[in-house]
């Protein structure tokens, strides 16, 4: 397979060609905050607004960012940083903040991205308005938190690549949330209790019940 050569945050690196900026920097150990991307998918969202980076002194987002030769790319500028730093805030807005009673403390991306990034996870730059939707623990082998979800897609498209297809996103705006068909309680929905969505939610919104 093909090679370019380029260079991120100084550092040179090779990467395959027609690859994303954002899976070339993770394979070489360069860090860029993602909450949505993933490798198997073919064309990517770029819903979470995270990973900004700078090329050309121009912000895009690197999960959609196609490397070429010769690229330069910096993931530490500033008005990526400024991007970065926003999305995250706006989500931490809506977004239950329960670290210490939540089952994935330690292992949230959120936290991962909000160390990263240098903001407090109980960030103060916006208003807090939070939806206080029901917990949905019908399932014997996991919780649904709509609270903690970050709209990610991820479960979505893992229930739907197990052939299932019982998760999906309804609503607009503020409202949107990840659910079932007529929001049906998991146990009623389809779901065949496979666990791949928890396996792939990357905040505490889907968690396995204690044995």
């Amino acid at each position: 397979m093909k090679t370019v050569s380029l260079t991120i945050d100084g550092k040179d690196i090779k990467a395959r060609q027609g690859q994303k900026v954002l899976w070339a920097a993770l394979e070489n150990g360069i860090y860029i905050p993602n909450l949505c991307a993933l490798r198997e998918k073919e064309t990517q969202d770029a819903s979470c607004r995270l990973c900004w980076v700078e090329i050309k002194g121009k912000a895009v987002t690197a999960c959609t960012e196609t490397v070429e030769e010769g690229m330069v790319v910096n993931t530490r500028g500033q008005a990526a940083l400024r991007l970065a730093r926003t999305a995250l805030e706006l989500l931490l807005a809506s977004n239950e903040v329960d670290c210490a009673n939540c089952p994935a403390n330690g292992a949230c991306e959120l936290q991962n991205i909000a160390a990263h990034l240098k903001v407090k996870l109980k960030t103060r730059r916006f208003k807090k308005i939070l939806r206080n939707l029901e917990v949905d623990s019908s399932s014997p082998e996991f919780s649904y938190d709509p609270n903690k979800c970050v709209l990610c897609g991820r479960c979505i498209w893992a229930c739907r690549g197990k052939g299932i297809g019982a998760l999906g996103f309804a609503h607009r705006g503020f409202n949107r949330r990840m659910t079932t068909f007529a929001d049906r309680p998991m146990a009623d929905s389809g779901c065949l209790d496979c666990v791949e969505c928890v396996a792939v939610c990357p905040t505490g919104a889907l968690v396995l019940k204690k044995s």
